[in-house]
């Protein structure tokens, strides 16, 4: 898979999505990287400490967030992406559900949309990375945790999402998918859908885990988001175990010694 200027090797490694949140409200690191110059130490950082994309995120969209307008998610993202690509190498993601935020982010430089709601919540969004030929993390979500065969309708709620994808035009190796976690389950649901995420591979994309400081860690640690280092871990090491593409975290460092200690061990 190409993103931005560097091709991924998908079948053989499995890479780093660092995150970087300007916002003052993120569950886990809220205002910490809203100034300019924390941002970007934040992202020099993150690339020093083995970060292959760096994901850059303007709303919050925690458990119970408020939904703020699209030019203020604009303002805030568009310098960000800029100043990145000015500065560092290194593909970027747009983490936004909204296709005028996206736009502006692809023209600032973005190389990737993240959308939590996989093309659902916005018709434009597909047209619009079909458009500008970037790759898309379309990850499932849904209103309500209400199933009548959880993994089973999982899979099949995520295969809409392709399906609007590659209908607008996106071609094929430009799609990965995120099985969601936090988003539409429940606590046992998580559990169940990290325990389970090889059959994420029925899709035939690349998979990106996002669990990092998630509540489901808290819940089973029950530990405060800035103690989940160690259970996001876990999570990590499961997702090389079970041939996923893509972690997002906020710890890089501690992630990409998981995944190397992992790797090595599976080499025999």
């Amino acid at each position: 898979m190409k993103i931005g200027n560097r091709e991924f090797d998908l079948k053989n490694d499995i890479y780093i999505m660092g995150i970087l949140n300007v916002t003052p409200d993120s569950f886990s690191d809220g205002g910490k990287w809203n100034d300019m110059d924390a941002a970007l130490k934040h992202v020099e950082d993150m690339i020093e400490e083995g970060a292959d994309i760096i994901d850059v995120g303007g709303e919050s969209t925690r458990p119970g967030h408020i939904q703020i307008t699209e030019e203020e998610e604009a303002a805030r993202v568009k310098p960000v992406i800029e100043a990145i690509k000015s500065r560092f190498d290194i593909p970027i993601s747009i983490d936004t559900y909204k296709s005028s935020v996206a736009k502006v982010a692809f023209d600032a430089g973005a190389d990737l949309i993240n959308d939590i709601w996989g093309f659902k919540y916005d018709e434009k969004m597909a047209p619009l990375a079909a458009e500008y030929g970037v790759a898309c993390c379309l990850m499932h979500n849904k209103n309500e945790a209400v199933y009548e065969n959880f993994y089973d309708d999982m899979l099949k709620e995520t295969q809409e999402c392709v399906d609007i994808a590659k209908a607008a035009g996106v071609a094929d190796d430009k799609i990965m998918v995120d099985p969601g976690v936090g988003f539409g389950k429940t606590y046992e649901m998580n559990l169940e859908t990290i325990n389970h995420m090889e059959r994420f591979h029925e899709l035939g994309y690349p998979i990106l885990l996002g669990t990092s400081r998630k509540s489901v860690i808290g819940l089973t640690l029950d530990l405060p988001a800035d103690q989940r280092v160690e259970g996001t871990l876990v999570t990590t090491v499961m997702a090389v175990q079970k041939g996923c593409s893509f972690v997002r975290v906020h710890d890089v460092k501690e992630n990409k010694r998981a995944i190397d200690m992992t790797k090595a061990i599976l080499r025999f």
